[in-house]
């Protein structure tokens, strides 16, 4: 009987062209994008709900051709506005001054009106 010898399979080696690692590095990174823009989103609300669920605020409607300067000229006639708009940037998490008719906004609370509204 003859013996046959058989060589052993040769070893391949994986090459990835410059295309594949491209998409592997996509693919790897959509995730990551994902996450990020999930944490993103969820970190504003995070801030514009951090106010304790029992404080109480006056609030505003925006009309059009509102400003922030207009409503804080009204609502504190006696403040300097730049300390109302302000307040309201940071309670409102506004952020370049964009308003939209219709948009409830609160009244800090030292310079939300007393009384009845």
């Amino acid at each position: 009987m003859t013996s046959v010898a058989f060589a052993p399979a040769p070893r391949t080696r994986l090459r990835l062209t410059r295309r594949g690692r491209r998409v592997l590095a996509g693919l790897v990174a959509l995730p990551v994008a994902a996450a990020l823009g999930f944490a993103v989103l969820a970190g504003g609300s995070a801030i514009a709900t951090g106010v304790a669920s029992d404080a109480e605020f006056a609030t505003v409607t925006v009309l059009p051709g509102d400003t922030l300067w207009s409503i804080a000229e009204s609502v504190a006639p006696g403040a300097d506005p730049r300390d109302v708009v302000y307040a309201m940037s940071r309670l409102n998490v506004i952020d370049g001054g964009v308003l939209v008719p219709g948009q409830e906004l609160a009244i800090p609370a030292q310079y939300a009106p007393t009384g009845s509204d």
